[in-house]
């Protein structure tokens, strides 16, 4: 497996979304790694209060670009490796979303079929960690650490319809070996009181 040019993309991919790509048989290339952004906040930046479960536990706007040729569908997972139970908890779950979208608006309703809004036509809340559809914000506990938020898109060389209910491990089967490349965008947040 070739591994991307890190000096020119480290800001940009997570190096645990390369190997999630890499075991579900779409080696990534530098060529075809998703750049992943917010307005909320920065790659690596502190994610605000009211993205978190502590405040209003509204989904932040997420943009993508660099897709790689031959883009089908696109399906995301937000997870938090620090906490372990026994995998990384993970906060959201989303697929079937269309490749003609080129982001999602913030907070995006929980909902297991996400409706009122056409360019997300067909797109579907799975399972997050606390058995929930749709996102679930930042809640680590006060625990003196910073805990990572990754933003994971993945590009699928196929249109999957999959069905309503599926958690992340439900979705990585689905996609394995539909994997052309991913992104990830990276936030922060620490609980302190």
């Amino acid at each position: 497996m070739r591994l991307p040019d890190f000096t020119t993309r480290l800001g940009r991919v997570a190096a645990g979304a390369l190997l999630v790509a890499s075991l579900l048989g779409g080696a990534v290339h530098a060529q075809e790694n998703i750049t992943v952004a917010s307005g909320a906040f920065k790659h690596n930046g502190d994610i605000p209060l009211r993205y978190s479960a502590y405040g209003d536990n509204m989904s932040p706007d997420l943009n993508w670009s660099d897709l790689p040729e031959g883009t089908q569908q696109l399906a995301l997972i937000l997870e938090d490796p620090i906490v372990a139970m026994p995998q990384p908890f993970v906060h959201w779950v989303a697929y079937n979303i269309p490749v003609s979208a080129s982001g999602l608006p913030a907070g995006l309703a929980t909902d297991a079929v996400v409706t009122g809004h056409a360019e997300l036509a067909g797109m579907i809340n799975g399972l997050n960690g606390t058995g929930r559809s749709g996102y679930f914000g930042p809640r680590p506990p006060v625990d003196g650490k910073v805990h990572n938020y990754h933003f994971t898109v993945y590009a699928l060389g196929t249109a999957l319809p999959l069905p309503q209910g599926l958690n992340k491990a439900g979705l990585l089967k689905a996609m394995e070996g539909h994997v052309l490349a991913s992104g990830t965008l990276t936030g922060n947040y620490q609980r302190t009181e």
